[in-house]
């Protein structure tokens, strides 16, 4: 999904995470890219191949790991107070969401707010 902008900001706006947790509970990839991978594992403080064994699974189209999800959906880094365990250091998908890439009905569940860009 990554890549698809099915409604972009109005120009001289941009949307900021209001942190509701909802796009965290999406079903779907959290592709990570290879240095996103050290750059995680580093930042919990544990080895790459731990961190690669307890929190990610191979794509099903094998180019890349995602990070797992929990037994209702959400993904495993999403805290219960709605807050990303990583978020510093969060996935590049994530950061761009719903900025760079988004989907048709985006904008109905989550509760991002619209600013300027100046802000």
């Amino acid at each position: 999904m990554p890549g698809f902008l099915s409604k972009p900001p109005p120009l001289g706006h941009h949307y900021v995470c209001t942190q509701c947790g909802t796009c965290c509970r999406w079903e779907g990839y959290v592709r990570l890219r290879e240095d996103e991978v050290d750059t995680i594992a580093e930042f919990l403080g544990m080895p790459v191949e731990q961190f690669v064994a307890r929190y990610t699974a191979l794509t099903d189209d094998r180019r890349s790991l995602t990070l797992i999800e929990r037994a209702d959906g959400g993904c495993v880094m999403l805290t219960p107070d709605n807050r990303c365990r990583i978020n510093p250091v969060k996935p590049f998908q994530c950061q761009g969401f719903p900025n760079t890439w988004n989907f048709p009905g985006w904008d109905e569940l989550c509760r991002a707010r619209l600013v300027p860009d100046e802000e």
